[in-house]
């Protein structure tokens, strides 16, 4: 029987709830690493601006998606299948290989970030492979696990992200932030074009909504939990800038530095540092979120339940790619922000779309497979 997402068991599947959770504490973690000294660079006391336009256009995208969700009793992938025929694996194909090419910066910034954060001396060259053992069993278990994650988020997100808020507001100074519209438009226009990467993420939820069987009331819970991280952000935003002002472009790895001035610390150590490392199992989540859609879609294309073996396999190409692309992190880091942030646009932002013009109408199942 084909393995594709409209056949996913019922216990497989994410419910309404666990979606919001991951839109409003999961997604948001991708944009606390290294997004703040991107946004920072160019937009400098502007930054919630371009911040703001990727919201505006991640949440038109979210929208049409739920629109498009609500127009029927099938789920989207059932209507794709009806629409499409056995041209739907063309459909998983392309998404398959933008969630492995959307799946390496990331990598790059966990390792980087990993190796100043959690290490006093030089590491070896095989510590971040312990990623990949948590990665590889991710990938295996589905999408119950992406579920899972997300009810965990709740719990990892709101505490930390709270507490180094708090200890981060005496060390803030929000005049930073002034005049509104200080920067060049187009500068704050560049920064928005170098972020793309880091705000493009709608469409690592859209294989769970496209499994999602839309019932009353979903598209408000699961737009309020993504303009609930969309606030998160911002607020995040605002006092990094507000610590750090003209300095803000050259602080890597943000959410771990951001409380890092808070007075009481020179008396009890670096607590901070406890809140940071409950963060960072949150990041752990979203960095893995596209390798498992990956082994899902690969799953369905090859028609095999055998996840297992291509999460496997996936993730020990990817040990050794990361080892091999980490001696170039920056250009390749310069690659995707600044020269293919249309790939971005056109597969993550654009594409979507296409569910608009979906049959509403419930349509008897065409095989994927003849």
């Amino acid at each position: 029987m084909p393995a594709n997402l409209a056949s996913t068991p019922k216990n497989e599947r994410v419910y309404t709830r666990q979606l919001a959770f991951i839109a409003a504490f999961l997604l948001p973690m991708g944009k606390l690493l290294e997004a703040p000294s991107i946004l920072a660079r160019s937009a400098q006391g502007d930054l919630l601006l371009p911040a703001i336009l990727h919201f505006l256009l991640q949440s038109l995208l979210l929208l049409s998606v739920l629109f498009a969700c609500s127009q029927s009793e099938q789920t989207l992938l059932e209507r794709l299948e009806n629409k499409l025929g056995k041209w739907t694996v063309l459909f998983y194909v392309l998404y398959g290989v933008y969630f492995l090419f959307a799946a390496v910066l990331p990598l790059l910034d966990m390792e980087k970030f990993v190796y100043a954060a959690f290490f006093d001396t030089a590491p070896s060259t095989f510590s971040f492979a312990v990623f990949f053992f948590f990665s590889a069993y991710a990938c295996a278990k589905g999408f119950k696990s992406i579920g899972r994650s997300g009810d965990i988020s709740l719990f990892l997100f709101l505490l930390p992200f709270f507490a180094l808020v708090l200890m981060s507001f005496s060390a803030s100074d929000f005049s930073s932030l002034l005049p509104l519209f200080g920067t060049d438009f187009k500068q704050s226009l560049t920064a928005f074009s170098d972020s793309t990467p880091y705000f493009s993420d709608v469409v690592l939820l859209l294989p769970l909504l496209a499994s999602h069987r839309y019932k009353k009331n979903d598209g408000v819970k699961i737009a309020a939990g993504y303009w609930s991280g969309a606030a998160f952000t911002l607020l995040f935003l605002s006092i990094f800038y507000g610590v750090y002002s003209t300095i803000a472009p050259r602080q890597h790895y943000a959410f771990s530095k951001i409380a890092q001035y808070f007075p009481a610390l020179n008396v009890i150590g670096r607590i901070d540092l406890l809140l940071v490392y409950l963060l960072t199992i949150i990041l752990l989540f979203y960095t893995v979120l596209p390798l498992q859609h990956f082994t899902e879609l690969t799953a369905r294309i090859l028609n095999t339940k055998r996840k297992a073996l291509i999460s496997a396999l996936l993730n020990l190409a990817l040990l050794f790619a990361v080892l091999f692309l980490n001696r170039f992190y920056n250009l390749f880091h310069s690659l995707i922000e600044r020269k293919l942030s249309l790939v971005f646009w056109l597969v993550a932002d654009l594409l979507p779309l296409f569910f608009l013009l979906l049959p509403k109408k419930p349509q008897k199942r065409r095989p994927l497979y003849a």
